[in-house]
């Protein structure tokens, strides 16, 4: 349960129907597996304590009062079990008949929720047996002890901030407005649904879709515990088919027609994060409920979860292209508007044989595509110093030629020689005045035959080089528009790579992928022997590492040693952790102390869900201090 994660349960017993004896024990062995596995917060299907199938047996007070002691049994069984469970069962109240959920906790029952919506329909006929349940919270008696029954109730605990946990039963999911939406603006981040929804073909698809889309739409966890191998099969057939979603993603899902259990980590801070973020997410009637206290142990949670290296990253083949061909015209789009706003039918684009570049120009040749120009019209300018090898200054080259481009070849040897000579700065002395006089030049030429020609200069810098302040001030920090100011490293890579793949021309296809091949550089500094002598990567750190690191600080802003603690899961076996807790330092030193270049960066297009822009997604002052942040990460070495 720390940095906010809870283990989840599912859990499918194989029932007998209308055998409350069987069933209870089935249920008590249930929760004592998931206990073991370490779930805090356990499901059971809908009617799991009789069976959802007992039809009219549900009249006979021998099955109700079979489900009575059924419960009395689980109560008593959740005694010592550090866990919040949850169990369907027909509840009489008044004379009349409900379909309802227990929420149990340490040997104490502490609320009953009815179902509110009740299909009578096809296959369906609970509105025969059962009445449907009011959001109004009034106290039944249980042995004793007044206990809460009604839709409106929020099991709270007291231990673990935001973990806030509202019922809702099968059908109550498939309605047009589902109880879950009023329990999720009163503050419930995670829903439970007890179901016992029936197999047919195609409807799996469907039902994922229900739960996940529904967890999205409320930012909230989502459990669904659905009945399988027991009911009767009179006419039905049921798949134990049971799902755990966190805000739009599936966690986990269970095999059809095996009835098991299934474990999910919810993260609950996560949950709390997005919603804070989220200025529309609007929270309301918490008047209306009851809220019930409950207490966890707070214990370490074991993670199962999948922790995504690459957040920015699709990892499947089809979604990968799929988000490439979508930012690929993003990024043209964003483009286009800007020459046809301008009146600019010329662009300059400073070519180096590196990836940014190399992207850059695609997308600008894709621009002047969509526009209806002439590719000629695009100066590709090469600016040949001290750092340049022969490798990337031929990629460069031949890109150009090779997408139809204009190349403009401009040494700046002499020009930087001489400027270095006007500052009184040894040439020999390799130091930042000798790299950022390069890099300021070069842009102050870009800029020059921009206006020799009517053009405007599209930037090639990433996001991964602006959230680190890899970028000289003035220098390659500056354009008349940033096509990459939202692409992350390793994003560039990938819609370079896929550009190789789908544009159809073998030679270009080759001089990308060599570009792919080529270490990550500024070539600030003389080559080695012909071969690039300073690699980024070995400077500020692995672009992986940050990428994941700028996702996780900027997307949700967790903790510090929260984000060490999924790297280290994310990364095992490819990182130590001493390495990656030495550049996640290093990144927040660099993040905080960089944000005056962001601050003032050009235009550019967002295309995704993390951006840098000051205008937009980061209003973040420029003389912020780290201090809190670093101190953080103290606390776990």
């Amino acid at each position: 349960m720390f940095d906010g994660f809870i283990k989840t349960a599912a859990v499918t017993p194989k029932i007998k129907v209308a055998d409350c004896i069987h069933n209870a024990a089935a249920i008590c062995n249930g929760i004592d597996e998931a206990v073991a596995a370490g779930a805090k917060l356990i499901v059971f299907p809908e009617l799991c304590m009789t069976g959802y199938t007992c039809e009219d047996l549900f009249w006979q007070e021998t099955l109700l009062d079979g489900a009575r002691q059924g419960l009395h049994q689980v109560i008593f069984h959740s005694r010592g079990k550090d866990a919040l469970i949850f169990v369907g069962l027909p509840w009489e109240k008044d004379g009349k008949l409900y379909n309802a959920a227990a929420a149990v906790c340490s040997g104490r029952l502490l609320g009953i929720i009815p179902k509110s919506c009740l299909p009578n329909y096809n296959e369906f006929y609970e509105a025969r047996h059962f009445e449907p349940g009011c959001r109004k919270v009034e106290w039944v008696d249980y042995e004793g002890s007044p206990v809460p029954f009604g839709m409106n109730q929020l099991f709270v605990c007291k231990e673990m901030e935001g973990l806030c946990v509202a019922a809702e039963i099968c059908e109550d999911l498939w309605v047009p407005q589902p109880p879950s939406i009023h329990h999720a603006l009163a503050g419930a981040t995670v829903i439970v649904n007890l179901s016992a929804s029936d197999e047919a073909t195609g409807k799996d698809k469907y039902r994922e879709s229900l739960v996940t889309g529904q967890s999205a739409r409320l930012i909230s966890g989502y459990i669904y515990a659905s009945a399988g191998e027991g009911e009767s099969s009179t006419d039905l057939v049921f798949g134990g088919h049971s799902l755990i979603a966190e805000n739009g993603i599936l966690l986990k899902e269970s095999r059809r027609f095996m009835n098991e259990t299934i474990y999910g980590d919810i993260d609950i801070r996560r949950l709390v994060s997005e919603r804070r973020r989220m200025t529309t997410f609007q929270q309301q009637g918490q008047e209306e409920y009851e809220k019930v206290p409950f207490h966890l142990e707070l214990t370490p949670t074991e993670l199962t979860r999948f922790i995504d290296p690459m957040p920015f990253v699709p990892d499947s083949p089809g979604d990968r292209e799929k988000r490439c061909e979508e930012i690929l015209m993003m990024q043209a789009l964003g483009l286009k508007k800007r020459l046809e706003h301008t009146g600019c039918a010329n662009a300059v684009v400073g070519i180096s044989g590196g990836l940014d570049s190399t992207l850059a120009l695609l997308v600008t040749a894709k621009a002047f595509d969509m526009l209806g120009l002439s590719r000629q019209d695009i100066t590709a300018v090469t600016m040949p110093c001290f750092g340049t090898t022969d490798r990337t200054y031929t990629n460069a080259c031949e890109l150009t030629r090779t997408l139809g481009a204009s190349l403009r070849e401009v040494d700046i040897r002499e020009a930087v020689t001489l400027h270095f000579r006007d500052i009184g700065h040894d040439e020999k002395n390799h130091d930042v005045t000798y790299e950022n006089g390069q890099a300021r030049e070069r842009t102050q030429v870009l800029m020059d035959i921009a206006n020799q020609t009517g053009g405007l200069v599209v930037g090639t810098g990433d996001m991964s080089e602006l959230a680190l302040g890899w970028a000289t001030y003035n220098g390659d920090h500056m354009s008349m528009y940033g096509v990459n100011a939202s692409v992350p490293k390793t994003l560039v890579r990938h819609l370079v790579r896929y550009y190789a793949d789908t544009c159809g021309d073998e030679k270009l296809k080759d001089i990308l992928l060599d570009v792919l091949d080529t270490p990550v550089s500024p070539e600030l500094l003389p080559p080695k022997d012909g071969e690039i002598s300073q690699k980024t990567e070995d400077l500020v750190g692995p672009y992986e590492l940050h990428d994941f690191f700028l996702y996780y600080v900027l997307r949700f802003g967790f903790l510090p040693r929260k984000i060490y603690r999924l790297a280290k899961l994310a990364f095992a076996g490819s990182y130590e952790k001493e390495t990656i807790l030495k550049w996640l330092r290093k990144f927040y030193w660099r993040f905080f102390s960089q944000q005056f270049k962001r601050s003032c960066l050009p235009d550019g297009p967002k295309v995704g869900s993390v951006a840098v822009s000051p205008r937009g997604d980061l209003r973040m002052p420029s003389d912020a201090c780290v201090r809190l942040w670093q101190r953080d990460l103290d606390e776990v070495e």
